[in-house]
């Protein structure tokens, strides 16, 4: 394969990332508004549960993804990459168009459902191609630019959602079983990037030459992957980071709109500029020098940094230190993120679609508890949920033992 097409199928990857997780972003600044509405609407719940149906919406997407992103990824590592993206940018676009539509909470219920069980093939299964096309010592690299799409997509969505959300337009029209109003735009302007990304996966983009049959034969279990304390451990840390990250966003959102009093534009800015912050970053720490600080090293100065930044964050209302602290934190996210995924790609070349899916669903947990846990502790008292939170990634660093080694190569 030459450096040409190599790039080729790395930008469409990336593509695919990006667009996958600006419609995760997009419903971010808007949640707590369009779920108001609908709620409303229905007249059958009550104000003071609007906030719980906030933190189930936001969590029942990746609660899909967590028991069947798994199935995705050894699915891939039998029968090729290509038909589970494609399969992922479908459920995708579908999601964002019953989104965008839904006329009842109902709908919206049924949309993050079809979109967790069918689109949480795209992020594992691009990473694994990204394995495939990639030696040991470039995936670092490559898998940061993966975070750099990631990141890019939580900057887009948002600013598509706040933005788009607050258009001066006025209509409601009701087809069928569905409605099509303002609140309708973001999410049908992302489920047609996911339509053009399709289209270009599915006419640019080939399976890596992998023997995949060979792979079959090479099947494993997940007790035989848990029996790793390496792998186990590094799931440990994916866990409470995108724990931390999942319930931040969401109780953000919230924060900003009660005791902020943010509006939708300035609730993506915040979003927008933790992902810049991630999208510069990330491939800058991917490519340091593992001599001066290694990945132990890193991902130690990582969670510090996360945990204090939200320990902090309560305290203060201001605007500048505000996004003080939404910098620092997404700057320990930026440090912990590409070394994670890469010290996980190294376990065994042989099954990378099943350990980077497996660190999915790991995520997806985290996903799951972070609005629930996080709109519940809410209920007790704004601050608390950011100083829990931090609180346990401080833990967290007593999981990275003097005696932990991690893997930097695949040799």
């Amino acid at each position: 394969m030459g450096n040409r097409e190599m790039l080729g199928r790395i930008a469409i990857v990336l593509l695919s990332i990006f667009v996958v997780m600006s419609g995760y972003g997009v419903l971010l600044p808007v949640l707590p508004y369009y779920t108001e509405r609908l709620a409303l609407q229905s007249g059958v719940v009550a104000n003071e549960d609007i906030n719980y149906h906030i933190g189930i919406l936001t969590s029942i997407y990746p609660f899909f993804q967590l028991l069947f992103a798994i199935v995705w990824g050894k699915l891939s590592d039998r029968f090729g990459r290509k038909a589970l993206i494609i399969m992922g940018l479908f459920g995708f676009a579908l999601m964002q168009i019953m989104t965008g539509l839904a006329n009842s909470l109902f709908m919206l219920y049924l949309a993050r459902i079809l979109g967790g069980i069918l689109s949480s093939s795209v992020i594992p299964v691009s990473n694994a191609y990204l394995s495939d096309i990639t030696g040991s010592k470039q995936r670092k690299k490559i898998l940061a630019w993966s975070g750099v799409a990631v990141s890019a997509g939580v900057i887009a969505g948002p600013m598509i959602g706040g933005y788009l959300a607050q258009t001066n337009l006025h209509f409601n029209t009701s087809l069928g079983h569905f409605l099509l109003n303002k609140f309708s735009i973001p999410f049908l302007a992302i489920a047609l990037l996911g339509i053009i990304a399709l289209v270009v996966v599915m006419l640019g983009l080939k399976n890596p030459k992998k023997h995949y049959a060979k792979t079959r034969q090479k099947r494993l279990k997940i007790s035989g992957m848990l029996a790793n304390p390496v792998f186990l451990r590094l799931l440990v840390l994916s866990l409470v980071l995108q724990l931390a990250i999942t319930l931040f966003e969401t109780v953000f959102s919230v924060y900003a709109k009660d005791i902020l009093l943010f509006d939708t534009g300035r609730v993506g800015l915040g979003f927008m500029l933790c992902g810049l912050i991630m999208a510069v970053l990330q491939p800058l720490f991917a490519s340091f020098d593992e001599h001066i600080l290694p990945i132990k090293g890193q991902l130690i100065t990582g969670f510090l940094l996360t945990a204090l930044s939200l320990g902090i964050f309560p305290m203060l209302t201001s605007d500048f230190y505000v996004i003080s602290m939404i910098v620092i934190f997404a700057t320990g996210a930026a440090i912990i993120t590409p070394n994670l995924i890469a010290s996980i790609s190294f376990i065994d070349a042989n099954n990378t679609g099943t350990y980077l899916s497996t660190q999915t669903s790991v995520n997806s947990i985290g996903q799951v508890l972070g609005p629930l846990l996080g709109m519940w502790i809410y209920g007790f008292g704004s601050s608390w949920p950011f100083l829990i939170i931090g609180f346990l990634l401080l833990l967290t660093k007593l999981i990275l033992s003097p005696k932990m080694k991690i893997k930097t190569s695949e040799a």
